[in-house]
Order: structure tokens, then sequence, then C-alpha cells
């Protein structure tokens, strides 16, 4: 008989049927033994009497066997019902018992919800799947994927996967490196995104372009990143010469993938575009949680000249001073950490005021007037009880600092609701920008300033825009894209501008570099990380619960016992010898 899968069985009272699954549990009542099947479905309670061929069997079986039952379904007895589960109205009487396969004594519990160890978890990985909650997140998986290939193939993107094994690329990591034996002493690099594959595939004449792109970076695993590999939804599109063109394709698929697919509710409807200085001047951050406004306020104006020298001091040296306010009261242990933060952010520390009778009271309002103290109330809209924090440096600075504690605000204040979800686009990304003293790119070099060599001629380098996006959910930044340089002239250019001469831009982007010459049409794309926008809308807030095999906090597959050492041999094919530090 062809099998039966558990939640199935309740429409067929009366008939014999097969199920095969785990004994989730095992309860003997003497002549009775209860057992508690479980398929990838579900559960469904199998009854085998004293008098059955099979009962010496059942009495042998425990948690996590691996059996095949046959039998008839009935219905229970109205007192024995079990609303509970989707099975609950029914039982099998087993006819026969069949025993697959036998399992030892489980290192950790598939049938409970009680907290285990993550690290446990991930080394029996394969048995944590068992788990209901793991079962859910992989068909739920799937069903994400599924649903974002439909949207893709019906606006006409073509599916192209494009090779693994490819060359460096500078996309803001590290790479994973991967010896030749054919070409000893050069080597491969795991690609960190198909950036350039794609744009070859716009020279190529393809109209456009998507992949479910597995990527590589070297980077340090955090909680709302995977180590190693993960998953982009990626896509670029020909003759297109305007970032809003691709806004607006990809825009539709995020919200309906909000409302439709996780059943969650947008906080608006008309997602804003945010230019990237507005949102760091606003919230501190270029991927602001826009579930609560808590905007910094700028009173540099205000304060120029105060008697409270940390404040004038800063603004004479073109610096600022900026507040957030916060509806809560601190003590002083808390204070303490919250300044502990600020110091770790690039702060030197962080003064603070109290709103009291309409008043703004601490330690330092000694060293302001009454109208300035009046002016700081008024214009952070402060109300009795609630508490303003302080930043006086570098307009950047201050903007990190305080969007730092403006995330730490929203958990305390439990402001940031997972039942929402807060899209926005921030739009005009710096083309360059200065690090350790030095002009280096922005983002990337594939970006085209948003006026083309015309921008680049310019003096002014740190005020350039490129015509780059990113899109953030709920203080996450799950896309990145652009409108690419697709003009070899213009990216000549902007290497230029950093010191770089044209044989090093032709070692390092040869190959696209030339295809560029052939008649290059406009593009632009994007790349959604898929992961951590899944983690936001299945409301996890550790992003290795919602994938298969992740690497653990250290990057170890602690299943896998990955990384390792290879033989002497496996080195010697390679032409690599290893070095152990002293």
């Amino acid at each position: 008989m062809k099998r039966t899968l558990s939640t199935e069985t309740v429409d067929r009272v009366g008939q014999s049927v097969v199920v095969k699954g785990w004994v989730h549990s095992r309860r003997d009542h003497g002549g009775l033994i209860f057992i508690d099947l479980r398929d990838h479905k579900g559960i469904v309670q199998l009854t085998i009497g004293e008098d059955s061929s099979s009962f010496k069997l059942a009495e042998s079986l425990r948690d996590e066997f691996v059996i095949e039952a046959t039998g008839t379904v009935a219905e229970r007895d109205d007192e024995l019902k079990n609303s509970n589960i989707p099975t609950g109205t029914i039982e099998i009487m087993v006819g026969s018992l069949r025993l697959l396969n036998k399992s030892e004594a489980l290192p950790l519990q598939v049938n409970s919800n009680q907290h285990v160890n993550e690290e446990h978890r991930l080394k029996y990985r394969y048995l944590d799947l068992r788990r209901e909650k793991m079962q859910y997140m992989l068909r739920k998986r799937a069903e994400y994927f599924a649903w974002m290939r439909k949207y893709m193939d019906e606006h006409e993107f073509i599916e192209v996967t494009t090779p693994v094994l490819a060359n460096s690329s500078p996309e803001g990591a590290r790479d994973f490196l991967v010896p030749s034996r054919l070409h000893p002493g050069q080597f491969y690099a795991l690609p960190q995104a198909p950036q350039q594959f794609k744009q070859l595939l716009m020279v190529g004449g393809v109209p456009r372009y998507y992949q479910m792109a597995t990527c590589f970076r070297d980077e340090d695993p955090r909680a709302d990143r995977l180590y190693g590999e993960f998953y982009q939804l990626d896509l670029e599109m020909s003759f297109v010469e305007d970032g809003e063109e691709v806004r607006s394709m990809m825009e539709p698929l995020i919200v309906d993938l909000v409302t439709n697919f996780a059943g969650k509710k947008l906080q608006t409807e008309d997602i804003p575009r945010i230019p990237y200085q507005e949102a760091m001047d606003r919230y501190g951050s270029d991927k602001p949680d826009l579930r609560y406004s808590m905007e910094l306020v700028d009173l540099t104006e205000e304060l120029r000249g105060c008697g409270f020298g940390v404040f004038s001091g800063a603004i004479e040296k073109g610096g600022v001073v900026k507040a957030i306010r916060v509806e809560k009261s601190f003590s002083r242990s808390e204070i303490d950490k919250l300044t502990d933060m600020a110091k770790k952010a690039g702060a030197g520390g962080l003064p603070y005021m109290t709103v009291e009778g309409g008043k703004a009271t601490s330690s330092i309002a000694k060293f302001f007037n009454d109208d300035e103290l009046e002016t700081i109330v008024k214009k952070t809209g402060a109300q009795d009880g609630d508490m303003l924090f302080f930043g006086s440096d570098a307009r950047d600075k201050v903007n990190k600092t305080l969007g730092v504690l403006r995330s730490h605000f929203g958990e305390v204040l439990e402001l940031k609701d997972t039942n929402i979800v807060a899209l926005a686009w921030i739009v005009d990304f710096p083309f360059y920008e200065m690090e350790d003293g030095k002009l280096d790119f922005g983002h990337n070099p594939f970006s085209m300033p948003k006026n083309g060599m015309e921008d680049l001629e310019r003096d002014d380098k740190e005020n350039i825009l490129a015509d780059q996006y990113d899109m953030v959910m709920n203080g996450y930044e799950i896309c990145s894209g652009g409108v690419r340089n697709h003009r070899p002239e213009v990216m000549y250019k902007a290497f230029a501008n950093l010191g770089y001469d044209e044989k090093y831009v032709e070692d390092r982007f040869g190959g696209m570099l030339g295809a560029f010459k052939y008649g290059a049409p406009p593009h632009a794309g994007a790349a959604f990380g898929i992961d951590r926008m899944f983690m936001e809308l299945m409301g996890e807030d550790n992003i290795r619960e919602i994938v298969a095999f992740p690497k653990n906090g250290s990057g170890v597959d602690a299943m896998m016992q990955a990384p390792n050492t290879v033989d002497a041999v496996q080195l010697s094919e390679l032409s690599i010898k290893t070095t152990q530090a002293e």
C-alpha cells in the first residue's frame, strides 16, 4: 500500500492505511500501548492492543525509532479527542508493525521545547532539524524562494547561474581563496557577489538577469550575518540609467513578501526615499529602524557660544551638538552603561539632562542660561520625566554615537514591534569617502557618479554622490544596488582620482573593461540579502535559526568539524606549505 501521511489520515476513517515515521513518544498502559508517530506533516496516534502480533515489538520501541505501521483509521471516543493536534479526532488501530531502524539514546531531545545550548544543537543539527520549528522553517524558506522566483519570472528576468570559481574582486570584505593545482601559486576566489559576471551578462545582451546567488565573504560572524556563505537575490537590468527604475521594479515584491507571505503590517504603504546624509543626520544610521521616530535634534546654532565648554568648543572647531530625547528616566548605573556604550562608539562622554517641571536639569545645567535651557526643552519636545542625551563632536562622530544609542533605546522602550515592518530606500550615497586620512571608494568602484564624468572632474570629491541605493527593513540593510559604471573612461578616471593608473585597473578588471569597449548598454541592478530579510520576516533575531546548516558563532561547522587540516599530499599537489605561529 502507498504511504499515508499523518495529516491525511483524518479523512480516512474506516480505511486501512500505512504510515511511516519516527516514534515521537510511547505510552504503555499495560494491555494497551499508544505510540505518537511523527512524520514531516505532524503526529498521529497508533494504538496497539496486547492481542496484536506487534505488541511485543511495540513494547521494545523507544523515542526516535523509525517504524512503519499498517492499520485501520478509527474515530476516537469523544472524551479522548485531542483538539491540540490536527489528527486528534482519530487513531490508527495497528494490525502490523515493522521496525525500520533503531536509535541510540539522543544527545538532545527533539520532542520538547526545552532550551538547548546552540553549540550542542549545531553539533547535532541533523537531530535539531527534526524539531517542529525547524521543519516549519525549512518549508517556509522553500516557499520564500519560490515566491521570489515566481515574481522574477513573471517580470521577464532570466535566471542565470554564474561561476563560483572566480577572480578576486574588491567587495569590501576578505575573499575565500582556492589554490589552483593546474596553475601553481595562483588562486581562484569564491565570489563575494556575482558583480562582474552580471554586468557582463548585460553586455552579452541579456535584458534582465537574476539568480539566487551563493556568495562568500570572510567576515566575522554576527547574529544577523552568516559566516562564510550567504544567499542573495541578485539581479540586473539593461538599458537603465536611473536607480528609481530598479527600485520601482523590486519594491512590489518586497511589499508582497511582507504583507502576503509573512502576514505582517507595513509601517507605511508609501516607501520613503531618504538621502544618505539625511538618514545619518536624522537617525544616526544609514539603516535606520523607522518603526519609531526618536530623531536626532540639532542644537548647534542654538548653543553656539554657550557656557558649557564641551559644547561651545566642539562648535568652534566646526563640529555639532545634537540631542536625543528618551521618554524614560534612567538610574545612575544605567547611565554609566549608556556612557560606556557611547564611548565604544567613539564619544568622549555622554552629557545628559532630565526634564522636571518643564525645565532641563542636570549637573551641567548651571553652564547654560535660562533661554538656552528653555530652547533645549522646546526644540527637543521633551516632557516631564524625559531624559535628553547629547553628543558634541564632528558631525559624523556625533551621528554615529547617537545612532547607536537610538537603536538601544528602541529595544529598552520596546518600540520595535515585531508585527510591523518599516521599509525605506536610502539613496545618494557618497561616491568617495575619507578612510584613515585617505580618499577611497565609499562603497565599490562599480557604481556610476550621478553626473558621470562631470562629477569626477570636481575638486570637492568627497561631495560626489553615486546613483547607489540600499533598502532597509526594521534597522537592517536588506538590499544594496546602483546604476553601474559602464564606460571605460569613467572607470579609469574614478580610479585615477585615488592615485591608481590604467594598468592597475586593467589588471584588476581587464575582463569587464574589455567588454565595455564593445557597446555596453547602460545598466543597473541590486542584490537582496535574502537570509537577513527572511530572518526579519519570520520574527527571528538569530540568523542561524533560519538555515539548515549554519556555522557557529566562531565560524566553525561543529557537525562536520570544518575547517580542519588536510594531509600533506593534498598540500603538495597544490604547491602549498603551511606555517604555524610560534
